[in-house]
């Protein structure tokens, strides 16, 4: 008898003994408390953002969602206030069922929203007052007290690290006369870790953060670094993803490149996030989305940004 026949007989018999072994999972779903989510952020640098803070609470992961369900996820009337130094600011609620179209749609382009479809009610606490700008440096903390709970936390803005140079080259293929894709450099300090992020947008559309936008400096500390800037896609699982045009930017668009420059609690938080939806599936190995929120879950975190326009040709 060969080798190859008695080994065929063993797979055989590895195979009959885990099938029949098979049964049937069906988890216990333990209904617990859910927590309070926060997504904030404080901005420094040309054409930063006010300060705004979304407040909703967790679900089970086997929870279905309909617009009646999504709306009761916001944490309304909470108390959200922001300290750096001697000085305290207060947030305030508005909510989109509040606002005029035109404020509905300048609030769409802030939150990187789809105009043509905001049926939800969204709400967010803002510094609307613009007496409260985000400064490098600066140690910023945050404190919300809703629902019976106080969240605490703080962020940083770092120093920023600017684009040093923009550029477009032929996209990678088959040569192509209507797509370009967008390259960088960037002149990174040397001795400290740095970490960054960017957004991307064409047009009048949204600028939202690209599919992988978080990346620290661990590979090219101290180097004049040349990389690729995709073009950011919206994330809707309705629109099927073009292989052949994904990350590329159309001839004749005008693209916004958002830089940024984060603390490293920040980066934490965008990094084990984005490596948990980059990693979905049965054989996947469960990943732990970092927070800096204490008595919550979600991030706080500072930017540092600057702006580029390019016209893509």
């Amino acid at each position: 008898m060969s080798i190859f026949f008695r080994m065929g007989i063993f797979l055989l018999f590895v195979a009959v003994l885990f099938t029949s072994c098979e049964e049937e999972f069906i988890p216990d779903i333990v209904e617990a408390e859910p927590d309070i989510v926060v997504e904030g952020y404080i901005e420094a640098g040309e054409n930063a953002n006010p300060p705004f803070v979304i407040l909703t609470r967790s679900v089970p992961f086997f929870s279905e969602i309909n617009t009646d369900e999504f709306n009761n996820l916001f944490v309304r009337d909470a108390i959200v206030t922001i300290t750096e130094g001697d000085n305290e600011y207060e947030l305030t609620e508005f909510c989109l069922d509040e606002l005029t179209p035109e404020q509905q749609a300048q609030a769409a382009e802030l939150f990187g929203l789809n105009p043509d479809s905001l049926e939800a009610n969204f709400c967010v606490y803002l510094d609307f007052s613009f007496s409260l700008m985000g400064e490098v440096g600066k140690t910023y903390d945050l404190k919300i007290e809703a629902e019976g709970k106080t969240l605490t936390s703080s962020t940083t803005i770092p120093q920023h690290v600017p684009i040093d140079s923009l550029f477009l080259v032929d996209a990678p293929g088959v040569p192509n006369d209507t797509l370009r894709q967008m390259n960088a450099f960037i002149d990174d300090p040397a001795g400290a870790p740095n970490y960054y992020r960017y957004f991307s947008g064409v047009n009048d559309g949204p600028i939202l953060p690209g599919f992988n936008s978080i990346v620290d400096d661990a590979f090219f500390d101290g180097l004049y670094f040349e990389f690729v800037l995709p073009k950011s896609e919206v994330n809707d699982p309705n629109v099927d993803i073009d292989p052949n045009t994904f990350g590329l930017y159309t001839v004749g668009d005008t693209a916004t490149i958002k830089w940024c420059t984060v603390d490293k609690a920040h980066f934490d938080f965008w990094n084990t996030l984005e490596f948990n939806a980059a990693n979905q599936g049965p054989f996947s190995s469960y990943t732990r989305i970092e927070s800096n929120i204490n008595g919550g879950l979600g991030i706080w975190g500072g930017y540092s940004v600057s702006y580029y326009t390019r016209v893509v040709d």
